[in-house]
């Protein structure tokens, strides 16, 4: 299964029942950008930095999110989504389960 399948039958559902994008308030903004790219010179730009999903409440960005393909390993996208988050600002929290192996 690809990010894009991840996220349509997977993160996409647990969100929405997990109240985002329903709960007045929250909001789900997707493919948001975080920088428009490094300069390199000559009038071009590095990719742009953009974070598959950022969780707003009562307008404070409160997290990020990676997708990833599903075959990947749980901590795949986790220095992309806490190097996002840094730039945003948001606390950064290992996860539960994933605070043992470290």
């Amino acid at each position: 299964m690809n990010e894009a399948e991840t996220r349509a039958e997977h993160i996409d559902p647990a969100l929405k029942a997990a109240g985002w994008g329903v709960v007045e308030g929250s909001r789900i903004l997707r493919e948001y950008p975080i920088t428009p790219g490094r300069i390199e010179g000559l009038g071009r730009r590095a990719k742009p930095l953009i974070a598959d999903y950022v969780l707003v409440y009562r307008n404070t960005k409160l997290a990020v999110i990676e997708a990833k393909a599903w075959d990947e390993a749980l901590t795949e996208g986790l220095a992309q989504a806490k190097n996002y988050a840094g730039k945003l600002a948001i606390g950064f929290q290992w996860p539960e389960h994933l605070r043992h192996r470290h």
